[in-house]
């Protein structure tokens, strides 16, 4: 199994080998894309991409935790998370290149 690492380098150089834009251009469009899904996502947006998945805000409500070394009990504040569900057509292509 490989433990490789796709980086913003990567898919800019992805977009020059596919598309034929610029290294530059390349690269100014991804950061475009990846911006367009960040301000959504900072905006409160939930971002669909088809056929590949979802991120998805979640508020989480305050709670007690419990220090597991003390035991003591910790306050956990209310605090928005962001989850990653891939779709059915992503589940489908990973889960075939273990079989």
């Amino acid at each position: 199994m490989s433990a490789k690492t796709l980086t913003r380098a990567d898919l800019s150089e992805a977009v020059y080998q596919e598309v034929g834009l610029s290294r530059h251009e390349s690269a100014s469009f991804v950061e475009s894309v990846l911006d367009e899904i960040s301000q959504n996502l900072i905006s409160g947006d939930n971002v669909k991409i088809s056929s590949f998945g979802s991120f998805i805000l979640r508020d989480k409500g305050g709670r007690i935790g419990r220090n597991p070394k003390t035991g003591e009990e910790v306050p956990i504040e209310p605090r928005r998370v962001l989850v990653f569900r891939p779709s059915q057509v992503l589940k489908d292509k990973v889960s075939n290149l273990s079989s």
